[in-house]
């Protein structure tokens, strides 16, 4: 059988993409090879096919549990008999497997790399007795000492290349700088390997990065627009993971916790309602992820800076695997590189400590960059990326810039006047004339103390950080918050040159886009998926991504032959699941005549509605407040909660009917509003509230848009 024949049968995929293909061939014809591709570009189909070709055994072998259950079983529904050994198995589980193996029944293997030299039943002895005809080390970077992610028990890899010189050696990883490559390849002793680089490019996720000031007002303006999608929330502590989870449960939101403090079994149960889809969000410490395979993830959110820019890659990456629009969303705050460069100096060796400070030094670049986001990933990783990708906030925004000079003056001369001996925190503090014991008795004698009181300090922030990443101010050091004047903010100054500054940090909305295909069929799709996948007693994805859902919903497949057709519908599932889908399709079809199938055109997109529901009891407590007649800040007080969490609940109950927006605000503020909204052609936030400046806050804006869009 040929690779693209074994593709189509089996995975349902007509053609191959990026260099799959090339590596599959080499690997056919024996050759040691190293692939480098991005998360979510296929890595696991250079190994899997090649396996249904060659006549004996494939080993995977992998770091992670997770990652071996979710793999086995989506191959197991394709039709490829696949199995795995590892800690979660009783011994008799173990046998049984061990047992399959021997008999030639299993094509692909999985294990952790402990499970080969250690343990009662070194699963060497095994292996002696098998055609081992293909080894396939996933993650191959925790090779690596100086990698990201480096895992010890991998040095022990390279031992196995010696005592299977015939076995063809194939190392896989989405992320590698250039010391961690070499160390790849000498690691697992690969002879002469053939290097595949894949594009790192993700163009299906747009990147942005803001300041973390009000992050989770901000984290909820940016989830309101997403009520059905799934996401991650990474958190830098276990403390700030539960604390968000908890914030987020008490704004309507599904949310879980997940990290290595909760019990065993609640970690365990967490990341199955993620994903299964029980619940929608996951908040999490970076211990989360790594090798999860669920392909519908519509988001990830940083609340923190990641450590370098390889982690932040590859977590970014867990976004958008079905190849649909995705996001990447960061808050970022100076003192988190301060916090992460304490959290290196514990390290032992001087030589480490240098080399991934160098990497946090880059991590804090990214974020205060002004070029394309994408761009500045694609050259870390040595890819020339020509041109903008217009798919990122930097390009949103591009020309988006405000006169900003009279404040960008006042900032760089309280610069000047602290003798650029200062970090932005303190500057702002002077600017707003602060009473804080930090600031000293000459800074209060100083002209430029409280000249900016009447902006608040996020205002200054915003402009600070924006002088910073234009090259006005200077940060010598990125992990010393210390400011100065750059000598292009001198020669501005001297000239009186005006200063043209982009204020929006992040929006917070993706673009407006018709959907192309069919939202009502889509959801009944997703419904029977659902269904069945509780009946399989495995994730919905694995029954099929939601990459071929939304293709069954463009083009009306009605019969076996059309829904063949359909990117990731395979000959076994098409046997399993085939006349479910299309019994749906049919029904569907039958509901709405107008609609031709197989390939007829798409209805356009239903205006949502949403109806009344029922309330978690934390809401229905602000509701009775409500009636009795308080006013938001008489709620907040009484209920002592955090006024974002009260101003959650108020979105919720317009969304349920139960309150009014003329409850929150007068006829004239809303009119005032849809006028602006109007004028702007849009009822996103941040373009609002960039016009309204302080006049109106996030959530009086939202208000408004709920009711500017319920008139619709």
């Amino acid at each position: 059988m040929q690779p693209l024949d074994v593709l189509k049968q089996y995975f349902g995929y007509a053609s191959f993409r990026g260099k799959q293909e090339a590596i599959i061939e080499k690997v056919l014809a024996k050759k040691d090879c190293i692939a480098l591709m991005p998360t979510g570009a296929g890595k696991s189909v250079c190994y899997q096919v090649p396996a249904m070709i060659l006549p004996g055994l494939t080993l995977v072998i992998s770091p992670l549990i997770a990652l071996m259950k979710d793999q086995v079983d989506a191959l197991n529904e394709l039709g490829i008999p696949a199995a795995f050994l590892n800690s979660s198995q009783d011994i008799s589980e173990q046998r049984h497997i061990s047992d399959e193996v021997s008999k030639g029944r299993i094509k692909l293997l999985y294990v952790a790399p402990e499970r080969l030299f250690g343990g009662t039943y070194p699963l060497l002895d095994l292996l002696a007795t098998l055609n081992l005809s293909l080894v396939a080390v996933d993650e191959a970077h925790c090779v690596s000492q100086w990698g990201h992610d480096f895992r010890p028990e991998y040095l022990n890899l390279g031992k196995l290349r010696g005592i299977f010189p015939d076995t063809t050696f194939l190392a896989l990883t989405a992320t590698a700088d250039p010391q961690t490559r070499a160390d790849i390849a000498s690691g697992l002793q690969l002879v002469q390997p053939e290097w595949f680089i894949s594009s790192f490019d993700r163009p299906n996720i747009t990147y942005r990065v803001g300041l973390r000031s009000d992050a989770f007002g901000k984290l909820l303006d940016f989830l309101s627009v997403r009520p059905r999608d799934s996401g991650i929330v990474y958190c830098l502590s276990r403390k700030s993971v539960e604390e968000t989870a908890a914030k987020l449960q008490a704004n309507g939101h599904e949310a879980v916790p997940y990290h290595a403090g909760l019990p065993r079994e609640i970690r365990q149960a967490n990341q199955e309602k993620f994903l299964r889809d029980e619940v929608r969000i996951i908040v999490a410490t970076v211990a989360f992820g790594m090798g999860i395979d669920k392909s519908n993830v519509r988001f990830v959110v940083h609340t923190n800076m990641p450590q370098n820019i390889e982690s932040y890659y590859q977590e970014t990456g867990r976004a958008g695997r079905d190849g649909l629009p995705s996001e990447a969303l960061l808050f970022y705050s100076i003192g988190d590189s301060i916090t992460l460069s304490r959290m290196l100096e514990t390290a032992e060796d001087p030589g480490y400590v240098r080399h991934m400070k160098a990497k946090l030094e880059t991590m804090v670049r990214y974020c205060q960059s002004s070029e394309c986001r994408r761009k500045f990933l694609l050259q870390y990783f040595g890819e020339a990326y020509p041109g903008e990708c217009g798919n990122c906030d930097r390009c949103l925004q591009k020309n988006d810039k405000e006169d900003m000079t009279i404040y960008s003056q006042m900032l760089l001369s309280a610069v000047v006047r602290l003798e650029q001996k200062f970090g932005l925190g303190q500057v702002i503090l002077v600017l707003k004339g602060s009473q804080s014991a930090k600031i000293s008795g000459w800074q209060k004698e100083l002209s430029v103390f409280g000249i900016g009181k009447d902006r608040p300090a996020e205002f200054w922030k915003s402009l600070g950080r924006q002088l910073i990443a234009e090259g006005y101010l200077i940060q010598e050091d990125p992990l010393r918050p210390i400011v100065k004047l750059s000598q292009m903010a001198w020669e501005t100054l001297k000239k009186k040159d005006r200063i043209f500054l982009r204020m929006e940090t992040a929006e917070m909305h993706p673009e407006e886009r018709e959907s192309e295909q069919d939202d009502k069929l889509l959801e009944k799709l997703k419904a029977l998926r659902r269904s069945l996948a509780r009946k399989q007693d495995v994730p919905p994805y694995i029954i099929f991504s939601d990459a071929t859902l939304v293709g069954m919903a463009k083009k009306y497949p009605t019969s076996k032959q059309a829904l063949l057709q359909i990117h990731g519908v395979g000959n076994q599932k098409l046997e399993n699941y085939g006349d479910s889908f299309l019994k749906v399709i049919q029904h569907y079809l039958e509901e709405n005549p107008s609609i031709s199938g197989t390939g007829g055109p798409s209805m356009p997109p239903s205006p949502k509605r949403i109806g009344k529901q029922s309330n978690p009891s934390s809401i229905n407590e602000t509701l009775a407040l409500l009636n009795r007649g308080n006013s938001l800040d008489e709620i907040v007080e009484k209920r002592g909660l955090a006024r974002s969490t009260i101003e959650g609940h108020v979105v919720k109950l317009l969304a349920s009917g139960e309150s009014m927006p003329e409850d929150w605000l007068s006829d004239m503020q809303l009119q005032e509003i849809g006028d602006a909204a109007t004028h702007l052609q849009t009822t996103l936030l941040n373009p609002l509230k960039a016009h309204f400046g302080e006049k109106y806050s996030y959530f009086e804006l939202r208000v408004g848009v709920w009711a500017v869009k319920s008139r619709e």
